[in-house]
């Protein structure tokens, strides 16, 4: 490697590798999601009910993130391993669903699949960070980021083809699941800035927020992450009450899939700046957006779809777009012997939010309507704001 070069040869075909990996991966993840009108009518399920099917996912994932990093899963086994079995046990457990009647086989099986999804996320960041030095890590892991937002899209896409049955949605995604594990299994490889092999140390677990870089950039992750997921979880019901009558189930998933899928975009773009200006000053531009579209589009809710639809595109390019800088400043920072333990227990803790603004979002638009549910997502981007100000002044430049 030559010196001041920040990336090697094969790096670009490793990328587009492991982020197809992860693309196919995630598509599980929204799999009951995507289809939550179909299943209300054939289930009867509550609002609350509904928001099970996603809040069991989350918290399966860190359920998986929290055990996999006290064994430190992601620092001592080779990942394409770690990567097959954990996507093909989501695809499985996602498979089941066909047998569910009801929630109280789906439920479980969800939190399952989220569990086996946590053994996914951390190891694909970590190897897509061995193929790019620290100067152009935060565009890759930017498009690895929008590459799992596409796949969490992928079901409302699915879903949008309209007249499908809810189990084609489940087939279909648990089958992308399985063939995203073969093709890490066969194809991903670690690249020359390896990180150093970990041992099994039950302590790192308890050191990773000792880091106050570590530490600083989570509490900015848990900000993005009490905004996120709700939004990606509650678009499809708030566009299609937008919509009315004349909408369709259809439309409103195809917007949906949109919204999602513009976080490519918003995670590529949000890579490039965080490389060339800074992943503090990144974040903060993009939670600044969010926050803004987060309390002004349930305002809209009157105002024509194409208008709705256009702030919503802009909600889902700035609510990602801040997502790789969180992941990169983990690499940067951490101890390079268990970057994986790090990630996965900042993800553990993300997660571990989600399930509190996915489960509050449908009571929210329950006691005060659509105007005002979003609204209460903006306090999770201006905590992350606080806290990326607080780490600029020691974070070095890029």
């Amino acid at each position: 490697m030559r010196q001041g070069e920040t990336r090697s040869p094969g790096s670009r075909r490793a990328l587009a590798l492991v982020a197809i990996v992860l693309l196919l991966a995630s598509s599980t993840w929204f799999s009951a999601a995507a289809v939550v009108p179909q299943l209300r009518s054939e289930w009867q399920l509550s609002n609350a009910v509904a928001a099970w099917l996603t809040i069991a996912v989350q918290l399966g994932f860190v359920i998986g993130a929290v055990a996999s990093s006290a064994v430190n899963l992601a620092d001592i086994l080779p990942p394409r391993l770690v990567i097959l079995g954990s996507a093909a046990g989501a695809g499985a457990t996602n498979l089941l669903l066909v047998l569910a009647h009801g929630p109280g086989l789906a439920i479980p099986l969800r939190l399952l699949t989220g569990a086996f999804l946590a053994g996914v996320y951390p190891p694909v960041m970590k190897v897509t960070a061995t193929w790019f030095d620290r100067p152009r890590r935060g565009t890759a892991l930017g498009i690895l980021v929008g590459a799992s937002a596409v796949g969490s899209a992928l079901p409302h896409l699915v879903n949008a083809v309209g007249g499908l049955d809810w189990r084609t949605v489940v087939y279909g995604t648990s089958a992308l699941s399985l063939a995203g594990g073969l093709l890490a299994l066969f194809g991903l490889r670690e690249g020359p800035f390896r990180f150093p092999r970990g041992v099994f140390d039950p302590r790192q677990a308890r050191l990773v927020f000792a880091n106050r870089g570590v530490r600083l950039a989570s509490l900015g992750y848990f900000g993005h992450m009490w905004e996120l997921y709700a939004m990606w979880t509650w678009f499809l019901l708030f566009f299609s009450s937008a919509l009315g009558a004349h909408g369709g189930t259809s439309r409103a998933a195809l917007a949906t899939f949109a919204v999602i899928g513009i976080g490519l975009a918003g995670s590529w773009v949000g890579g490039v700046a965080g490389d060339r200006w800074g992943r503090p000053e990144t974040a903060i531009a993009m939670m600044a957006g969010s926050a803004a579209c987060a309390l002004l589009i349930g305002l809209l809710d009157s105002a024509p779809a194409w208008l709705i639809l256009l702030v919503g595109l802009a909600w889902g390019f700035t609510v990602l777009g801040d997502s790789a800088q969180f992941s990169t400043l983990v690499t940067d920072l951490a101890d390079q012997s268990y970057v994986g333990t790090a990630l996965g227990l900042q993800t553990a803790f993300g997660f571990g939010l989600t399930t509190a603004t996915i489960w509050l979002v449908p009571r929210l638009e329950t006691a005060v309507g659509w105007r005002w549910a979003f609204a209460f997502l903006a306090p999770g981007p201006l905590l992350g704001i606080a806290a990326m100000a607080r780490l600029r002044a020691t974070t070095p430049g890029p």
